[in-house]
């Protein structure tokens, strides 16, 4: 596979991407870089454009061990976000690929068709037990491309058909098209979904996020949701300090009265690639805030950009991550989105009578 060649380059044209630049990856041997090779010829930009190639999954289920995660296991229907945003955890999963964390992991997406019959399998083994399913964990499940592949509406109707509960984190609007699967999960008490919202300010959305729904519509998307009624908690993730720290409070409110009943809230992380990439975005965007951002996020773990220690990761530890926190908990229970939610069921788990039958049953 070719090595990516880091921008900026004359020749290529971005519109509405996160990443500036696409550094390989830390498991690349060299880099490649773009220059001025002395030809006095004029070449027109290239628009950087999406492109998705197919995976033929040899399984659906990922289990984790980790201590700072409410399930152990997820399902990514997907490699790779359109979404773009700049902050996502999950771009250094891209350099297992031998892709740049960087602009590829926002325009070469890797679809996974066929992964339901792959999970329809594995959820009819023997040795199988049953405990919920997370959706949207690494990389969103309604990005832009699932209006063409549906792999995660695939992945739904087997769900659905085994009665085995499923959470599900989304910034997509996609996920209002499966309302007719989500309805019947949560009236069973076998889903619930989370919205991340990171801001209420639309200008810094389009900057941060570029090709995620507005904040507007995903407030939109919980309304919508709860009144059809799906269980709906907000994410406030990532917390960006000195960025967009100071909208917490109205963040929560604006979801509560949207009709959102819980909420949980995550302080910016930037393992790996996505220190330098965040720091480019920073200085491109916001040069009189990235000093300011980046001594706040360093306070946060221990004079780093990142400490990847359990328990810390999420929160950081430190005077700015307690004020956070009491600030969470104040609002929470202002806005009444501190209830404890009820486990989703694992007793009503049951294999279709055949592969493939999978909506044969009364609910």
């Amino acid at each position: 596979m070719d090595h990516p060649t880091p921008l900026p380059n004359p020749a290529r044209k971005l519109r509405a991407r996160g990443a500036a630049s696409n550094q390989a990856g830390r498991f690349e041997p060299t880099q490649r870089e773009g220059f001025d090779d002395g030809w006095d010829m004029q070449e027109d930009p290239r628009l950087l454009r999406t492109e998705v190639s197919v995976e033929e999954p040899r399984s659906a289920i990922t289990y984790n061990t980790s201590p700072d995660l409410p399930f152990d296991r997820s399902i990514n229907p997907y490699r790779g976000c359109e979404h773009g945003c700049i902050y996502c955890f999950a771009r250094p999963t891209h350099a297992y690929l031998n892709l740049s964390p960087g602009l590829d992991f926002e325009t070469k997406l890797i679809a996974r068709p066929g992964i339901a019959q792959v999970l329809d399998r594995e959820l009819r083994a023997r040795a199988y037990k049953v405990a919920p399913i997370a959706l949207g964990t690494n990389t969103d499940p309604y990005q832009p491309i699932e209006a063409d592949q549906r792999v995660m509406r695939d992945v739904l109707t087997t769900l659905l058909a085994f009665r085995h509960p499923v959470a599900i984190t989304t910034k997509g609007t996609l996920v209002e098209r499966d309302l007719d699967l989500l309805v019947p999960l949560a009236q069973l008490g076998l889903t619930r979904v989370g919205i991340s919202i990171t801001t209420l300010d639309p200008v810094l959305s389009r900057k941060m996020e570029p090709r995620a729904p507005s904040p507007a519509r995903r407030l939109a998307v919980i309304e919508k949701l709860a009144k059809a009624g799906v269980s709906v908690r907000v994410m406030v993730s990532p917390l960006v300090p000195g960025l967009s720290d100071h909208e917490l409070e109205p963040i929560l409110q604006a979801a509560a009265t949207a009709g959102a009943t819980a909420a949980s809230y995550i302080n910016l992380r930037l393992p790996r690639e996505v220190s330098a990439l965040f720091q480019e975005w920073l200085a491109t965007h916001y040069p009189d805030r990235a000093a300011k951002v980046m001594t706040r996020v360093r306070e946060m773990h221990g004079g780093k950009d990142y400490d990847a220690d359990w328990g810390k990761r999420f929160r950081g530890t430190g005077l700015w991550a307690n004020l956070m926190k009491r600030r969470f908990d104040v609002a929470v229970a202002r806005f009444g989105l501190d209830q404890p939610l009820t486990p989703l069921r694992t007793d009503l788990f049951r294999p279709p009578t055949s592969q493939g039958a999978q909506l044969g049953f009364d609910l």
